[in-house]
């Protein structure tokens, strides 16, 4: 609880404020004793010794060409050129692994230009950072499915310029978010989880609130649902500018998180009490763009804590919780506008962010390895007096600008829809499914209440089918992934990445099937659109 508390921006606060002297990090205890690759690692160098050297591998591992001739590796290491020809050579997508009676041994498979080593921790946002080619990535899948081994040192990698790189101490390194506790790491991933439910829940919770806004400042329905569109318009843009704040490695996650929230939180009492429909609208645009953090930085933090092969099953409640979102909100408010004034939408939303905004504060540690082995960097330099020390985020980060950023959140999005159709189908699909979604806060009050006679509140409780069939969808992907996806990785790599979009190819028509049905069997629509026939 100390290191939870200490590394959330509460605990890093209280730091500042007495120097250090509280919530202090293991190099700043007085009985700890520093790694000697760190503290001599001129020694290190003299010995040419690297982490790899120092520690036994697992037996080689033979790989499948597609001409169907083994490859073994030799204890010597392939040069860059012939490694390069022998990747060529090999079909990633059908790479089998040597297994022996206890299990395999992927600690044997060699990346291409030892860009990640065999004490990498795979599943973390470094080592895919590291993975220049998809033998280096099949490598990350294959050892992310392993059982994690015993605890071995680290040393340190010395660039030829003598800078020597800060790493994790050892291979469960407690300072490393993938070596956390299952329910720390779920502590964590449940606030991020809550988190994105205010925010997503503070869209669609008005749409209950269009028929008093109507009223009360004399404007048409169109206008009043500008206070929904406007706020979802925000969060889809604000993205651009806090996830790429958030991959800086000074910056890291929790900075964004926390500064944009807190503005998100205040600005909800003012839009509760504003008297026009031009501030509302302005109000309502600004909510939505300081609360955007969550959905896009939301799921890089869960893959900060979580290995490649288990990121799926965090990701699908992270999904779940940014769909039953907006779902929930007309549910909430639409009993409590109906009893007392639209204004009620508004103040509930600020009941669950305060709140969650505070455990974040006192609870949220930073999840960004770049920053947390930046930090230690700085705190090793401060003990050592070694300037050498650096790690590879400072490095990154003093050649990034101003134009590589913007050309990272601006320009290589659109540059990838535009040059891959299989990006670019996605991302036109999941908008059109997007925008189903929110019309629906529109075409249901028409529905519901003026054909079923339901009221605010009843209406509501529609939109729970959006949650019931969210969660029979994560329940048979997880089947899916655990049953055949998780088996065919540690049997035969990782293969191709398209396959976890296979149970898209089934689901793709329950849209338009339900969007049929939802259409022809309304009772009276018949006669409702009869008189546009005529």
């Amino acid at each position: 609880m100390n290191d939870l508390i200490r590394d959330a921006p509460f605990g890093q606060i209280i730091r500042y404020l007495t120097s250090h002297r509280l919530f202090q990090y293991p190099e700043e205890k007085s009985d700890w004793q520093c790694p000697n690759s760190y503290a001599h690692p001129d020694e290190k160098a003299q010995l040419g010794t690297t982490a790899s050297d120092e520690l036994p591998t697992a037996p080689d591992v033979q790989l499948v060409e597609t001409v169907g001739s083994r490859l073994e590796e030799s204890e010597t290491p392939p040069s860059h050129s012939s490694m390069e020809r022998q990747h060529e050579r090999i079909d990633i997508e059908k790479i089998e692994t040597a297994r022996d009676g206890e299990g395999p041994h992927y600690e044997g498979i060699k990346p291409a230009h030892s860009h990640l080593t065999e004490l990498d921790r795979v599943g973390s946002r470094i080592a895919l950072s590291k993975s220049i080619s998809r033998a280096d990535l099949e490598k990350a899948f294959s050892i992310a499915s392993m059982a994690r081994g015993p605890s071995r040192p680290i040393a340190p990698e010395q660039l030829d310029d003598g800078t020597i790189l800060v790493d994790w101490y050892t291979t469960d390194d407690p300072a490393n978010p993938q070596n956390w506790s299952f329910g720390k790491r779920m502590f964590v991933s449940t606030q991020i989880y809550i988190y994105t439910l205010a925010v997503y829940m503070g869209s669609a919770i008005y749409a209950p609130s269009t028929e008093g806004v109507v009223h009360q400042f004399g404007v048409s329905i169109d206008v009043a649902a500008l206070g929904l569109s406007m706020y979802v318009l925000a969060y889809g843009i604000g993205p651009m500018l806090w996830s790429p704040l958030s991959e800086m490695p000074a910056v890291g996650r929790n900075p964004p998180y926390l500064a944009t929230f807190a503005v998100f939180v205040i600005l909800l009492v003012p839009t509760a009490l504003v008297d026009n429909i031009a501030g509302l609208v302005i109000l309502r645009f600004l909510g939505g763009f300081f609360g955007s953090p969550c959905l896009a930085t939301g799921g890089a933090s869960l893959q900060d804590m979580f290995s490649l092969i288990k990121l799926p099953y965090v990701l699908s409640l992270w999904a779940l919780a940014a769909t039953c979102g907006p779902a929930l909100g007309p549910i909430i408010s639409g009993f409590s506008v109906t009893a007392m004034n639209w204004r009620w939408s508004l103040w509930e939303i600020l009941w669950l962010a305060g709140p969650v905004w505070l455990v974040m504060f006192f609870f949220l540690p930073e999840t960004s390895s770049s920053n947390i082995l930046l930090r230690r960097a700085q705190r090793l330099r401060k003990l050592t007096g070694d300037q050498r020390l650096k790690s590879q985020s400072e490095i990154d980060q003093a050649n990034i600008s101003a134009k590589n950023l913007a050309i990272e959140s601006l320009w290589r999005p659109m540059q990838m829809m535009v040059l891959d159709p299989a990006i670019a189908f996605t991302a036109v699909y999941t908008a059109l499914i997007y925008g189903i979604f929110y019309s629906f806060f529109e075409v249901f009050p028409l529905v519901y209440i003026a054909m079923y006679g339901f009221n605010l509140g009843e209406q509501g409780l529609a939109f729970l089918s959006i949650t019931v069939g969210v969660i029979i969808s994560i329940a048979a992907y997880w089947a899916y992934v655990y049953w055949i996806v998780e088996p065919s990785i540690r049997t035969h790599g990782l293969g191709a990445p398209e396959r976890r979009l296979i149970p898209a190819l089934i689901v793709a028509f329950f849209c338009p099937i339900g969007l049929f049905l939802f259409g022809k069997y309304l009772p009276g629509v018949n006669q409702t659109l009869a008189p546009c026939k005529t």
